[in-house]
């Protein structure tokens, strides 16, 4: 599947433009993380982008999200291991993610809230200024950032990847992107 094919159907399907930049982050963050571990860039890329597609449909009905994506995905030819990606990463229906791409689009989809909280908390509202460690000590912030689920990514461990390492790898994704994020 091509990339601006699955950049046009996002844009298609979700009116949310912040929306949109998050899965633009997530796909920033699966693609270093795939460069990490000498993994398909291309597909891996593609789970972060397209994972959040169906929520311009279902929207606040999380026992859909990401099944209809799933179906979505396929229906544009993405491959079957990136719609199982898309599929476990909504972890309200009880799917454990087994692949190494199925793991990275669990923790990778929560970690993209906290680090945008961490810049937008900035007088600069920038990424470029933030560093890892000021993300590693809001993490145990828990009011911070409520809504990105700690538990989801500490999962970077089913990964091998230490936390900070994770946070690490995300922050540099995501400020390689920094001006498609508008961040």
């Amino acid at each position: 599947m091509d990339r601006q094919l699955a950049l046009a159907e996002v844009e298609k399907r979700i009116e949310n433009k912040n929306l949109v930049k998050h899965m633009l982050a997530v796909e920033a963050v699966m693609k270093s993380l795939a460069a990490y571990f000498g993994e398909n860039e291309d597909e891996w890329a593609l789970a972060g982008l397209i994972h959040d597609i169906d929520l311009g449909e279902v929207k606040d009905d999380m026992s859909l999200h990401s099944k209809r994506g799933a179906e979505i995905a396929a229906g544009l030819g993405a491959s079957e291991d990136v719609c199982r990606a898309i599929l476990v990463h909504n972890s309200a229906h009880g799917i454990l993610p087994e692949s190494r791409m199925e793991k990275a689009l669990f923790c990778s989809d929560p970690i993209t809230g906290l680090i945008t909280a961490a810049a937008l908390v900035r007088p600069d509202k920038k990424l470029a200024c933030v560093e890892a460690k000021s993300v590693s000590k809001r993490f145990k912030e828990k009011s911070f950032a409520a809504g990105a689920n700690r538990e989801q990514i500490a999962a970077c461990s089913d990964l091998g990847l230490e936390l900070d390492e994770f946070i690490r790898i995300s922050l540099g994704a995501m400020q390689a992107v920094a001006s498609d994020l508008g961040l």
